[in-house]
């Protein structure tokens, strides 16, 4: 009985854990490696038809996104999840296809002027509606036999409608062991979903800990907070930019945003417009709008009761096409644009960027997490400019870290979470956490008496006998955005100064050249310094 760690080991992206009972391999999720976790352009660790079963906590690509490639290569086996995480996957991996392809597009265009060989896209959209005919729904608490010695559960992870936490009974040679993955555990007190479930037992958890090292700091009301950001904006003439996850984080907005509109609380322009820039939000709005019964939070329940829809008010409207995409940057009235990505890694946020960054009286409101080597981190970090699609653009706009949104749960929860455990589990896998973060919740469960550490990238573990089989390896970092490399701030502070640096040159000219050779001398002596 093994656990095998694939992804999101030491990195928040890419989950991707693989448990092996009785001769049958179990992977629990398989995802896209997103900004510095990336490593080996996605390929996969393994061959495919090592491969029996794939279960998914959610649809989210860092956690499904890599199915598509895994049928590509031969997997046949059985894909499992629930209803609602299924018809989410349809439109996302459908989504990613589309945005593979795109990228092989673009390289080949790129290379062939080059003289470079051409590129495969990592799948296409074939392999996403193959893997999406593949998929098999299951719902919340039923428990059910997957193969022999294996019985499975999915649980309410309060994360993203329709996102799970998985309880798994393994047995081998009359031994059971209980397995709990944890998925992504939601924030409490979100609208339209549920917080997330409690498990009372387990031999051995694999945790998530993307907000293990701080807690959310949430205002008194988050749509008063937002509506006074909007207002605020609006008033000197702005635009509100709002980089967004296309599924969850977008519908949870325009929840928010219909509370605005219906108690009135944007005063200088009260009929403001709202875009969702995003063909695949839009297409996710859709099924949030559908027949979500079992998944709903009693708030939610009440309003649809009430004839309310959660997700619909004036003013709002869904853009389809590029050219409608174009038209909003065209139009000088104060709006509010939502587009993906969430981290402005790819999509059309970077032309919005591109349009509204370099613009005092507009405001980039970022209202999720932002990996490292994102360009979404960079400009929270404090870049002065950032290049978008060959174009130095100066940041002007003001950068806002909406931190009460958010669909992870910070530390006091992760902690209220796994301490719910009676007894204490036998060994807490710590995962999906920037690296320093997985080690210091891994030391904090230590402290208060819950064995628990951060594996490496294809430790194996050995379940029977609670004990290591093989050290995993450290990945190398990197840092991109796109295809471009994203300095530290700190390297971001050194290019601030080379260029004030070239200013002071260029208002040097015709100074006395007895100073003007002094200054020479000083800048060679420092460069010398530093070769």
């Amino acid at each position: 009985m093994k656990l095998t760690f694939f992804g999101a080991a030491h990195a928040v992206t890419g989950s991707c854990h693989c448990l092996e009972v009785n001769g049958k391999k179990i992977l629990i999720d398989c995802g896209l490696q997103q900004g510095k976790d990336e490593h080996d352009e996605n390929v996969l660790d393994f061959a495919p038809n090592y491969i029996d079963y794939v279960l998914v906590t959610h649809a989210h690509i860092d956690h499904s996104g890599r199915i598509p490639l895994l049928v590509k290569q031969g997997f046949n086996g059985r894909i499992l999840t629930t209803g609602l995480t299924a018809q989410l996957m349809s439109v996302m991996l459908r989504d990613s296809a589309h945005i593979q392809e795109g990228d092989a597009n673009w390289h080949n265009q790129k290379g062939k002027r080059a003289g470079l060989p051409p590129v495969e896209p990592l799948y296409t959209l074939m392999d996403a509606e193959e893997a999406i005919q593949m998929l098999e729904s299951v719902e919340y608490g039923w428990l059910f036999d997957l193969c022999e010695g294996v019985r499975i559960r999915f649980s309410d992870a309060g994360h993203l409608l329709g996102s799970s936490i998985l309880e798994v009974w393994a047995t081998e040679e009359g031994v059971t062991k209980k397995i709990v993955f944890s998925g992504d555990l939601g924030n409490c007190s979100q609208p339209i979903i549920r917080d997330p479930s409690f498990v009372d037992e387990a031999d051995y958890v694999v945790m998530e800990s993307t907000y293990g090292d701080r807690n959310h700091e949430p205002p008194k009301s988050y749509t008063g907070a937002l509506a006074a950001l909007i207002d605020e904006t609006f008033s000197k003439g702005g635009n509100v930019v709002i980089p967004s996850f296309a599924v969850g984080r977008t519908q949870e907005l325009l929840y928010y945003l219909r509370e605005i509109k219906r108690d009135g609380l944007v005063q200088s322009l009260p009929s403001f417009k709202v875009y969702v820039d995003s063909p695949l939000a839009s297409e996710a709005t859709k099924i949030y709008s559908g027949n979500l019964k079992g998944y709903l939070d009693d708030d939610a329940i009440r309003l649809i009761q009430g004839g309310e829809n959660l997700f619909t008010f004036p003013g709002l409207t869904l853009t389809q096409s590029t050219e409608e995409s174009r038209a909003l940057n065209d139009d000088r009235t104060p709006k509010v644009i939502i587009s993906a990505s969430g981290m402005c890694d790819a999509g059309r946020i970077r032309h919005h960027l591109k349009h509204n960054l370099w613009r005092p009286e507009c405001a980039v409101v970022f209202v999720g997490y932002q990996g490292e080597g994102t360009l979404g981190r960079y400009l929270l970090e404090g870049a002065r400019s950032v290049k978008l699609f060959g174009e130095d653009i100066s940041v002007r706009a003001k950068i806002v870290n909406f931190k009460g949104l958010s669909s992870h749960a910070d530390r006091d929860h992760l902690l209220e979470w796994i301490e719910h455990f009676s007894p204490r589990p036998q060994q807490v896998f710590v995962v999906h956490g920037d690296s320093e973060v997985t080690e210091l919740f891994a030391h904090d469960l230590n402290m208060r008496g819950i064995p628990a550490h951060a594996p490496l990238y294809e430790e194996v573990y050995d379940l029977s006998t609670n004990c290591m089989l093989a050290k995993g390896v450290v990945l190398e970092v990197k840092k991109t955005v796109g295809s471009a490399a994203v300095p530290s701030a700190a390297y971001a502070k050194l290019q601030d100064v080379s260029e004030e640096l070239l200013e002071l040159i260029g208002r040097s000219r015709g100074r006395p050249n007895k100073d003007l050779s002094k200054l020479a001398d000083q800048l060679r002596q420092i460069m010398e310094k530093w070769a």
